[in-house]
């Protein structure tokens, strides 16, 4: 995975954690504290999920090559 693809996914990841969180409490409360709660759960969730998906693979382009001669040593 590119580091451009993930970058916009943890974006889009954490930018959708923000609008969970300000729907829920400024316009989902007044009609369901339920269903706000639900969406507050699901949007404390999301940080992590965007880390995980953010460091998808960037170990494995950040790793330098070696040359045989290294490996020996």
């Amino acid at each position: 995975m590119q580091r451009a693809s993930r970058r916009r996914a943890y974006f889009a990841l954490m930018g959708s954690c923000v609008v969970l969180i300000v729907l829920a409490w400024n316009v989902v409360r007044l009609w369901s504290t339920t269903a706000a709660v639900v969406m507050s759960v699901v949007a404390a969730l999301l940080p992590p999920v965007a880390v995980l998906v953010g460091n998808l693979g960037a170990l494995d382009s950040s790793d330098p090559e070696r040359s045989d001669e290294s490996r020996r040593g």
